[in-house]
């Protein structure tokens, strides 16, 4: 059974198909502006179409309406994942479960899948900046959610004057924290501090489970802030297709109590 996987983010849209044993090779896209035409055309266009489609979206209704419009016309069955109290091994640490992100429950279900056994901090860098905290027994124990570095800059230079024209034109040239220049000192600022966030919880995270958990980087902005870590930490960058995989072999989720 040929599965398509996509992640639906606030930016970018990435999809890949499954057939039970591995996946394809991803593509992503910034989907400003889609219509269900062009979901269609991007995601069904040009090959056979799948059996089914999964999808984890943190896009909003009306760009799921669209996704769910190109898939009814190519003749597929969707399904958007709803975020359980327990599935593949996971259990959701929050009061509600629902009010987590699917995306995070998606990427700690691929994280909970590559190492099995092992206490991770699962880390999205996106448009927001995640940390979701899963011992090895598969219990999520809560998360941390701010602005992704490129998130930062743009909050300030909105909010400033200064600082916004002091930035127009300037050179990067950083390797370290300090910049010489506005640009630089902005763009370094908020990726030295999305990695001392980082660090920070694995420091919390030790406290928590007398051990230090391993950093499980993904998303688009992840490559930045990953040389910044002081903690060890791998890059999956398929992280939630990964999730969305084990999702669709039939793992079938417990109810919420």
């Amino acid at each position: 059974m040929t599965a398509l996987l996509v992640d639906l983010g606030n930016t970018r849209i990435k999809w890949a198909r499954f057939d039970g044993e591995r996946l394809s090779t991803p593509r992503a896209a910034a989907h400003s502006g889609w219509r269900a035409a062009d979901y269609g055309r991007r995601l069904f266009g040009g090959r056979p179409a799948p059996e089914s489609v999964l999808v984890a979206s943190v896009a909003g209704a009306r760009l799921d309406r669209q996704l769910a419009t190109a898939a009814r016309r190519a003749g597929v069955q969707v399904r958007f994942v709803k975020v359980p109290r327990r599935a593949a091994g996971v259990t959701v640490g929050y009061l509600e479960p629902w009010r987590l992100g699917v995306d995070r429950f998606v990427a700690v279900v691929g994280a909970h899948h590559l190492f099995d056994g092992i206490a991770t901090c699962v880390v999205g860098v996106g448009t927001a900046m995640t940390i979701d905290l899963l011992g090895g027994d598969g219990a999520h124990r809560g998360g941390v959610i701010i602005p992704a570095p490129a998130l930062m800059v743009e909050t300030l230079l909105r909010n400033t004057h200064g600082i916004r024209r002091r930035t127009r034109g300037g050179a990067l040239g950083a390797s370290g924290l300090f910049g010489r220049s506005t640009r630089a000192a902005v763009v370094q600022g908020s990726r030295y501090a999305a990695a001392a966030l980082i660090d920070r919880a694995v420091e919390e995270a030790r406290s928590l489970l007398g051990r230090n958990p391993l950093v499980v980087l993904t998303g688009g902005e992840a490559g930045a802030v990953r040389p910044l870590l002081r903690s060890r930490s791998v890059a999956v960058p398929d992280l939630v297709l990964t999730g969305l995989a084990v999702l669709s072999q039939g793992a079938k989720p417990h109810p919420a109590r």
